[in-house]
C-alpha cells in the first residue's frame, strides 16, 4: 500500500517572490498559492471562482494562512500565478511528489504531451506541457513546458533531469524516441521503452521488416491477451526480440538491447482493425515489455483525461504570463493529493464535492492525515 502524500506547505513555502518589496504588496505568496490550491481541490477552475471561494472560507483558511490584509482579489490571484518562476515551481513540485515515495525502482515512469487548448490566443499556439506520470503510484511527478518554437525532444530530458530514476523503466511515445533521451535515460540507470515510427523512417523500416518476418515464421513467440468490455474485443500479441546484431543502428541507441512489436486487432461488431506498432527496448524480457506498453496508457486514462473531464484544463482560458503552465501544476498537485489522501471508495469527483462542502475533510485532503472510516 502506497502512502498518502504529504503537506506540500513546506515544499512551496520558500519559492522566490516575483514581486518587488512595495507598500503595495500586500498578500503572502505562500497565502496565495495555498488559497488556490485549496479552491481547486473544491472544484473551482477559475479565478473569480478561487475570490469567492476564499472569501466564504476566509475564517477556515486563517487557521493557517496569515492573510494579513484578507482575501486579494482575483486579479492579483492571477497576476501573482502568472509571474511565478515556473522552473522553481516545478522543481518544488517534483521535491514534494517525490518525498512519499521510497524511490522509483520498479515504477514505471510515463513521459507524454499535452496541450492545454483553451490558452490558445489569436496565432500563438497553446501551452504544451510534458509530464511524468508514476504508472504503479499513479501520481505525478514532474511537468515541463515545451518552450514556444521547441518541442517535447527538447523538454524531456530537463524533465528526466528532475527525477532520480535509478531501477525505473521509462516509457515515451514516438517524439521521445531520440538518442540523446535514451543516453539521458541510462545515464540515469533506468531502462526504456520507446516507441518507433516515420520520424526514424530507415530504423522503423528495418525493424518493421525484421519483426513481421519473424513472427509469421513462427521465430518469435508472441504473448496474447484478450480485452472484452462495452461490446469491443481487444486483442493484442507482444512479440520481443533479442537477437539485434543486424541492426546497423544499434550502436547509436545507448543500452539498446531488443525491438519490439505490438499487433493489436479491435473488434467492434463486425467490423475488425489490426495495426502493429513497434519499439526500441533496453531490457530483454518479453513479459515485462508487454505491460510497460500496456501500463503506458496510464498517463493518458488517469491523468490527461481526468485533468480535462474533472479539472475542465481544455477549456482553460488563462494565459498571461506563466499562468496556463503554474495554474495546471496546482491541478497536478490537487489531482494527486485528491487521488490518494481521500477515502479511496470515493470517486475524484467525489471527493472534490466532499472538499467543497466540509472544512474539516478538506484539512485532511491537503494535509495528509488519515480520513475516518466511512460506512
Amino acid at each position: 500500500m502506497l502512502p498518502q502524500l504529504l503537506d506540500p506547505r513546506p515544499y512551496f513555502a520558500h519559492l522566490p517572490d516575483p514581486r518587488r518589496e512595495t507598500q503595495n504588496k500586500l498578500h503572502n505568496l505562500h497565502d496565495i498559492l495555498m488559497m488556490v490550491l485549496c479552491a481547486v481541490l473544491s472544484g473551482v477552475e477559475d479565478w473569480v471562482g478561487m475570490e469567492a471561494f476564499a472569501e466564504e472560507k476566509e475564517t477556515w483558511l486563517r487557521g493557517f494562512l496569515e492573510l494579513p490584509n484578507g482575501i486579494p482579489s482575483h486579479d492579483t490571484l492571477s497576476d501573482v500565478m502568472g509571474r511565478i518562476d515556473p522552473g522553481a515551481f516545478q522543481t518544488a513540485f517534483t521535491a514534494w511528489a517525490t518525498a512519499a515515495l521510497p524511490g522509483l525502482a520498479d515504477e514505471q515512469v510515463c513521459v507524454d504531451g499535452k496541450a492545454v487548448r483553451g490558452s490558445r490566443k489569436g496565432d500563438d499556439p497553446a501551452v504544451h506541457l510534458v509530464s511524468a506520470f508514476a504508472g504503479r503510484a499513479r501520481w505525478v511527478l514532474a511537468q515541463r513546458a515545451v518552450a514556444e518554437k521547441s518541442n517535447e525532444i527538447t523538454a524531456i530530458p530537463d524533465l528526466l533531469g528532475l527525477l532520480d530514476l535509478e531501477g525505473a523503466v521509462v516509457s515515451i511515445d514516438a517524439m521521445g524516441c531520440q538518442k540523446t533521451i535514451a543516453q539521458t535515460i541510462v545515464d540515469g540507470g533506468a531502462d526504456y521503452v520507446l516507441a518507433l515510427k516515420d520520424n526514424h523512417p530507415t530504423l522503423c523500416e528495418d525493424v518493421r521488416l525484421r519483426l513481421d518476418t519473424e513472427v509469421a515464421r513462427g521465430h518469435l513467440t508472441a504473448l496474447e491477451t484478450v480485452e472484452k468490455n462495452h461490446g469491443r474485443i481487444e486483442i493484442r500479441r507482444y512479440a520481443l526480440g533479442d537477437r539485434i546484431d543486424w541492426l546497423e543502428a544499434k550502436p547509436d541507441w545507448a543500452g539498446l538491447q531488443a525491438v519490439g512489436r505490438v499487433e493489436s486487432t479491435r473488434i467492434i461488431g463486425d467490423q475488425t482493425r489490426t495495426e502493429c506498432r513497434y519499439f526500441l527496448c533496453s531490457f530483454p524480457d518479453r513479459d515485462r515489455f508487454a505491460a510497460i506498453v500496456r501500463g503506458h496508457w496510464g498517463i493518458e486514462n488517469q491523468q490527461h483525461w481526468v485533468l480535462d473531464v474533472q479539472f475542465g484544463e481544455d477549456a482553460c482560458r488563462t494565459r498571461k504570463d506563466h499562468s496556463a503552465e503554474n495554474l495546471a501544476l496546482i491541478r497536478r498537485i490537487a489531482l494527486n493529493v485528491l487521488r490518494h489522501n481521500g477515502p479511496p471508495r470515493d470517486s475524484i469527483r467525489r471527493r472534490k464535492l466532499r472538499a467543497a462542502l466540509n472544512d474539516e475533510y478538506r484539512l485532511r485532503l491537503l494535509l495528509g492525515q488519515p480520513s475516518p472510516a466511512t460506512t
